[in-house]
């Protein structure tokens, strides 16, 4: 098992109708990914204005479930961090913007 602290960061998460990220980002313990094939949508999304998580924290990725991305590594990912941000379609809430194919 990976030690947290060599989990990657949530080093951005610039979606403000998310529970989670207060002013200065992502205060979820860990983020996990998932989606469907081609997409990397943040499973940890939840669309409330109550704030939520935990006070002095800089969220890691915890799993993901993306197994095509080029930085998974046995449902882990294995990038130096992780962007989170609006998807490519209109009904995307939070994706992961690193997320990459070969």
């Amino acid at each position: 098992m990976t030690a947290l602290t060599e989990l990657p960061q949530v080093a951005e998460c610039s979606i403000d109708g998310c529970g989670y990220n207060h002013e200065h980002g992502c205060h979820a313990g860990a983020v996990t990914i998932a989606g469907t094939s081609g997409d990397a949508a943040c499973a940890t999304f939840i669309p409330l204005s109550e704030k939520g998580g935990l006070d002095k924290v800089v969220a890691h990725v915890g799993a993901c479930q993306r197994g095509e991305c080029i930085h998974n590594d046995h449902l882990e990912c294995a990038a130096p961090s992780i962007r989170v941000g609006a998807g490519a379609s209109s009904d995307d809430h939070a994706d992961c913007l690193t997320f990459a194919t070969a």
